[in-house]
């Protein structure tokens, strides 16, 4: 039976966003605690036989994440902030508008997948719901936004690679690229690349869940079956805007997050940790952690980079329902073809950062004059290369 839209959580109205503050202090400090004390961060670090080294695999293990520090320079920096302020530019005024804030055609000429996501201000629209495949089943607090602010806000883009040339080039990042095949083995694949938006006393909540969909009762499944998520964050990530995890839960299966909210007394659950990291940092994390955020009452902006990849053997001949409803077959020739992306940022970030010694993807390695960046691929290959993406 499919969930019907729940009530959010509630306590005496009216419930203002100072209020949510207030509700979040002391949870807030106690979860900052534990997460410093985990220990699970530190600069991407490779042995001297180029595999990523074992602390990070083993702590990234254990806990299903771990902050690599510094992966972002201050220049690479500015030009990911500039692009994405360039995209929010061009948003809708509203859903479903033509124009932007300016007067101009919004960005989306082209692009078969609207590029903007809209939520009403500090508003949960996934908790309690059947969307999203059902995996977000118990509703987050909803304070009330101040007087006078927007309707809407946006609060996803959808096909960073296509949308933004410094996400493009971030996506070849070579230390990046070497973790995930150091977690998932030399022949990952990609998912898909979005990029939360969580404006400063706007930002939606992300109902509590766990990513994957299709592997959980696998004969053979393991703590890794559903990949992971890099998440580059482009400004700090802080216990009020970022992303909350119950360390260690991506080895239990599937959680009975309903039964987790009732047993905690509301949306915060006990033994949940924040993901703290400066800005320019990436957080590497497994898609079966359980997870969400909360409304973003806080004067911090976040905005985060997501790039998500799996292990080949999880996706090869794997039959999957997308979020949309789409059902599909994901046979090589399928996969081929989105992996090409990958290769094309590789191109792209080594014409940008001559200096930088390339990743090398072994699936397509030799196929490299195949895959270069320029405006024709731009075009015939890039453009709306989001309807590839693949979800398990």
């Amino acid at each position: 039976m499919a969930m019907t839209e729940a009530a959010p959580i509630q306590t005496s109205p009216p419930f203002t966003a100072a209020d949510h503050l207030r509700a979040m202090a002391d949870y807030s400090r106690a979860g900052e605690a534990r997460a410093q004390a985990l220990g699970n961060r530190g600069p991407i670090r490779f042995g001297a036989d180029g595999r990523l080294a074992p602390e990070i695999v083993d702590s990234y293990w254990m806990h299903g994440f771990y902050v690599l520090e510094g992966v972002v320079g201050a220049e690479e920096l500015r030009e990911l902030r500039a692009d994405v302020d360039a995209v929010l530019a061009r948003a809708p005024v509203e859903p479903g508008a033509a124009l932007d804030g300016s007067g101009r055609p919004a960005l989306g000429e082209g692009i078969v997948k609207p590029p903007y996501k809209f939520a009403k201000p500090l508003s949960d629209p996934l908790g309690g719901t059947d969307k999203n495949n059902g995996r977000h089943p118990a509703a987050m607090l909803q304070p009330t936004p101040g007087e006078g602010g927007p309707a809407w806000t946006v609060e996803l883009l959808d096909g960073n690679l296509h949308l933004m040339d410094a996400a493009l080039r971030l996506y070849g990042h070579p230390g990046l690229l070497g973790v995930a095949a150091g977690l998932l083995g030399d022949d990952f694949v990609p998912y898909n690349e979005v990029t939360f938006v969580k404006e400063a006393g706007l930002g939606p909540s992300v109902a509590w869940h766990q990513d994957g969909t299709t592997h959980w009762n696998a004969p053979d499944w393991d703590h890794g079956a559903h990949g992971f998520n890099f998440m580059t964050q482009l400004y700090p990530s802080t216990a009020g805007n970022g992303v909350w995890v119950l360390p260690g839960s991506h080895k239990l299966g599937k959680a009975d997050i309903r039964k987790l909210v009732t047993a905690s007394g509301s949306d915060r659950i006990d033994g949940a940790v924040p993901m703290l990291c400066a800005a320019g940092d990436t957080i590497v994390t497994n898609r079966q952690l359980l997870h969400g955020s909360f409304a973003n009452s806080s004067p911090d902006r976040r905005i985060t980079l997501n790039e998500g990849f799996f292990p080949k053997k999880r996706v090869l001949g794997v039959t999957a329902k997308r979020l949309n409803g789409v059902v599909e077959t994901y046979d090589q020739a399928r996969i081929d073809a989105r992996c090409r992306i990958l290769q094309i940022a590789i191109d792209a970030r080594k014409q940008r950062f001559p200096q930088e010694q390339s990743h090398v993807y072994r699936p397509l390695a030799g196929r490299e004059d195949e895959n270069r960046w320029n405006e024709t691929t731009r075009l015939a290959m890039l453009r709306n290369y989001n309807q590839r993406d693949m979800f398990i």
